[in-house]
């Protein structure tokens, strides 16, 4: 058999091997599928005229270039996975030996030709703690993209409730410099008739003024927030109309535990403790083996070799790369009791507020609200027919713009408490998509 023909057949068997142990030993790796079309893009083109909140939040999930680039991340873990599988390759040793010295090994008259095959063994367990390695990182990528997508989820939930309030307070705004408006008309035709001293006029327009200049200030805030939402979407120009009225089921009790941010703590220990593993696998001795063929050319015969070589661990035992991963597996597991702690405050702190939020709704969207435009009512028909003052008729329209005001914070307070309740409850594959 020529030598050549002999290693090539040796490294077949040993690739053979390697590949039917390597998808023996890494099962997991059947769930890793095709890669996404490369070169993929956010989603362009406008908004629709009309947005509710899912339709925002479904927009900004797929214009969102964070999104896109933690989906990358998921598919780079993924080849990384992959790569984690693969045996160390053969290495393939060509020996040319006695040739061009004297007597009769001068010229190639006395040439040894040896081909053999090296294969490093892992009895240190080095590709096990690399695929070890490489899954949790995995999981980690995808926890990462889905937190992406529930941070965005969150931001959307506020800025769109921001945009709903600003809105609100610009409508209270108009309405207010309105009758603030009207108001002027009838108090200067009762100093025209003699009704009223003329004090009772310049008092008017100075709040005529006030509520022109709080107009002014809701307008420059309800542009400012329908742009930021803008951004936040991706576009340049905010949508014509939002729809607001979304909020839905009220999230279930939602376990500290089972959030996004402490799996992915809980992942991010487990990487450490795959890391240390890797580094005392590299500690150990890894031997290399060797078989081959040779072929001596004064007698055209031929001989298998066989070698061993193993590394002396003499000086470096990696002891150095083992303290600092012990370490680091402290540091994550430090971390992660951290992160229960923070969600649990997180969740506690939000459902106090939707509570307190919910609370001033009802006091207000009941009769709160109709007591205050009733006494707006009651008291310009009043000082219309002369029995009350007009600072009296005044401060009846200040404690309706009150009532008013506090409703439209405390619908935002809502949105914003129930903003954080979703974002802790979004679960892995469902982040953000609870809408």
């Amino acid at each position: 058999m020529n030598p050549i023909v002999a290693a090539a057949t040796v490294a077949a068997l040993m690739a053979a091997g390697s590949s039917a142990s390597a998808a023996a030993q890494a099962p997991g790796l059947a769930l890793a599928g095709p890669l996404p079309p490369a070169g993929q893009m956010v989603r362009a083109g406008p908004l629709p005229v009309r947005l509710t909140l899912a339709q925002a939040m479904e927009e900004a999930d797929a214009r969102s270039p964070r999104v896109l680039a933690a989906a990358a991340e998921v598919e780079a873990a993924r080849g990384r996975q992959r790569q984690a599988s693969y045996r160390f390759n053969p290495i393939l040793n060509v020996d040319v030996e006695n040739f061009a010295g004297t007597g009769p090994y001068s010229g190639f008259a006395g040439l040894e030709t040896t081909v053999s095959i090296n294969q490093r063994l892992d009895l240190g367990g080095r590709r096990r703690a690399r695929m070890t390695l490489a899954d949790a990182e995995f999981v980690a990528a995808q926890y990462r993209l889905e937190i992406a997508r529930a941070d965005l989820a969150f931001e959307v939930r506020g800025q769109f409730a921001a945009t709903i309030a600003a809105r609100d307070d610009l409508a209270l705004a108009r309405e207010n410099e309105t009758r603030t408006r009207e108001l002027v008309r009838v108090a200067q035709t009762m100093v025209d008739t003699g009704n009223e001293p003329p004090l009772r006029a310049f008092r008017a327009n100075a709040a005529l003024v006030q509520a022109t200049a709080e107009l002014r200030a809701a307008e420059a805030g309800e542009t400012s927030a329908r742009r930021s939402l803008a951004a936040l979407l991706g576009v340049a120009t905010p949508p014509a109309e939002l729809i607001d009225g979304e909020i839905g089921t009220r999230p279930a009790d939602v376990d500290a535990r089972a959030t996004l941010d402490v799996r992915l703590a809980e992942t991010e220990q487990a990487i450490a403790e795959a890391r240390l593993r890797g580094q005392r696998a590299e500690a150990r001795v890894d031997p290399s083996v060797g078989l081959g063929v040779r072929q001596l050319r004064e007698t055209g015969d031929r001989a298998l070799v066989a070698n061993l070589s193993m590394p002396l661990p003499i000086f470096d035992r990696n002891q150095g790369n083992v303290a600092a991963a012990r370490a680091d597996v402290a540091a994550a597991a430090a971390r992660r009791e951290n992160a229960v702690v923070t969600a649990a405050a997180a969740i506690a702190n939000a459902r106090a507020d939707l509570d307190s939020a919910e609370a001033r709704l009802a006091a207000l969207e009941g009769a709160g609200i109709e007591q205050a435009r009733e006494g707006v009512r009651l008291a310009e028909l009043s000082y219309r027919a002369g029995k009350s003052s007009l600072v009296e008729y005044i401060d009846a329209q200040q404690a309706y713009a009150a009532t008013r005001t506090e409703l439209i914070a405390a619908r935002r307070a809502r949105a914003e408490a129930w903003a954080i309740l979703a974002r802790q409850a979004a679960a892995e594959g469902d982040a953000d998509h609870q809408r």
